[in-house]
């Protein structure tokens, strides 16, 4: 199945044979930074459980009926990691809906903004591509919409990358059309996706952004650091009579 992809409708198709896939809608400003999300793994075992026709739970129904915006959907699949993610981007991003600053990295759909619906048939194509630097399918469109964001950001946005840096899948389509301008959370070398995740949503909670550094020179991989402190639940209040 070929479904046209198009930004602007908010309908997004990730058709694998498509010849004609319309990228990124961008509008031209300059933000102090646009946030990249790396993908769910749309094989894994909770995307298995959204896309069965016999699911029955609120979200699998919501997806069957109209399609769930791609941030929701992909949180659902990813859990913590994902969920870190969007909540970073989305407290640090520009607030102005109208000048997208995050948009998510999918396989086959290139830079797709997080709020962008997708159906079932769409999570369905962006299961069937690879996510690998060698894939034409996943890389080709990715480098087209990265080329349209860098003519749109302006001279001094930076592009920071939430996702991982120790494998060429994101770097190198990536690196080589930002270069320099191409960064990533220092805090994440050396730390897991569930560590990175819980860390992101700390810092969504408090304001205080993590410190980025360019990739092409930084040390991508490094020792584990120390486990998050656990942060303390709070109890629920007694009221006396």
């Amino acid at each position: 199945m070929n479904q046209k992809l198009n930004i602007r409708a908010a309908k997004v198709s990730v058709a694998r044979q498509s010849r004609h896939r319309p990228t990124a809608d961008v509008p031209s400003h300059e933000p102090g930074r646009v946030f990249l999300l790396s993908p769910a793994n749309a094989n894994g075992v909770r995307a298995k459980m959204i896309l069965s026709d016999r699911a029955q739970f609120g979200l699998a129904v919501r997806l069957r009926k109209g399609g769930l915006p791609l941030g929701e959907l992909f949180s659902f699949i990813s859990g913590l990691y994902f969920r870190g993610k969007l909540a970073y981007a989305q407290a640090f991003a520009p607030n102005d809906s109208s000048k997208p600053g995050a948009f998510v990295i999918t396989a086959g759909g290139g830079l797709i903004p997080p709020e962008t619906p997708i159906t079932i048939e769409q999570l369905r194509e962006i299961a069937g591509v690879p996510i690998e630097a060698n894939q034409a399918r996943y890389r080709m469109p990715l480098e087209c919409d990265a080329r349209k964001l860098l003519k749109r950001i302006g001279k001094v946005c930076e592009v920071v990358l939430l996702g991982s840096v120790a494998t060429p899948k994101y770097v190198e389509p990536l690196l080589g059309i930002f270069g320099e301008r191409l960064m990533f959370p220092a805090e994440f070398a050396g730390r897991g996706d569930m560590s990175r995740g819980g860390l992101m949503l700390r810092c969504a909670r408090s304001g205080e952004q993590l410190t980025y550094v360019p990739v092409a020179t930084a040390m991508r991989n490094g020792p584990r650091p120390p486990k998050l402190p656990k942060v303390p639940r709070i109890s629920p209040r007694v009221v006396e009579a």
